[in-house]
């Protein structure tokens, strides 16, 4: 199926601007891929009103995660969500890149845990030479429809997704309560860097009742068409 796709704005999303888009009022926020909480905290500050819920599986990101987030407003899900229920394979990633500072290599003490995944590595591995994935951990994977329906939780106003290669089970997991879902912010490639990885084109037809609202190098913010109306 053909999409209207709109040409890529420089740079990364403007956070004043996103936080206008979606409303300051926003009540319930996902962030699935949560890592140490660096966004986390960035969400809080956005939408003072929402509850944040924050998904990490890996426990190297779970234990910084605990170091540098404590509000109440978060509640934080040791969990990875995907298109089934159960435990499945982690790719965990390590290594750190070149030229990182002592700073950043302190915030990695058991090495690179940002671009673990439940999809296996593909073109990442020439892409990122010096990430390495050495390993396999079991999480515990639960879909967003099932997790949602567990915890009750109806409308969302905005997901944050950050899942390296995975946001394609994220989706097949999560169809209704994405069509619940007023905006969804994730990762995107035209290069399968994990395998299975869905391009932006495929990414869309998993949405159908979703829109580019705008397109960045490596990332987009979609609107649902019924949800969100024409804001700009």
């Amino acid at each position: 199926m053909a999409h209207e796709i709109p040409p890529v704005t420089t740079g990364s999303i403007d956070l004043t601007w996103l936080r206008h888009v979606v409303g300051p009022d926003a009540r319930t926020v996902l962030e699935v891929g949560a890592n140490h909480g660096q966004h986390t905290q960035l969400l809080l500050a956005m939408f003072p009103k929402a509850t944040i819920h924050a998904f990490e599986p890996d426990a190297r990101a779970l234990e910084q995660f605990r170091r540098a987030v404590s509000d109440r407003r978060v509640e934080l899900h040791e969990i990875a969500l995907g298109a089934t229920n159960g435990r499945a394979e982690f790719h965990a990633s390590g290594g750190m890149r070149p030229g990182a500072t002592p700073q950043e290599q302190a915030l990695y003490p058991k090495g690179w845990d940002q671009s673990g995944s439940l999809k296996a590595p593909k073109s990442h591995l020439q892409a990122h030479p010096w990430c390495k994935f050495v390993r396999t951990v079991k999480v515990e994977v639960r879909t967003m429809d099932t997790w949602a329906r567990k915890h009750g939780v109806t409308d969302v106003d905005f997901v944050w997704a950050d899942v390296q290669g995975a946001e394609g089970d994220m989706v097949r997991g999560g169809a209704e309560t994405l069509a619940r879902t007023r905006y969804l912010y994730c990762e995107y490639s035209d290069t399968e860097l994990y395998e299975g990885q869905p391009n932006l084109s495929a990414l869309l037809d998993m949405l159908p009742g979703f829109e580019v609202m705008r397109r960045f190098p490596d990332d987009v913010l979609l609107r649902n068409v019924a949800l969100s109306g024409t804001g700009a």
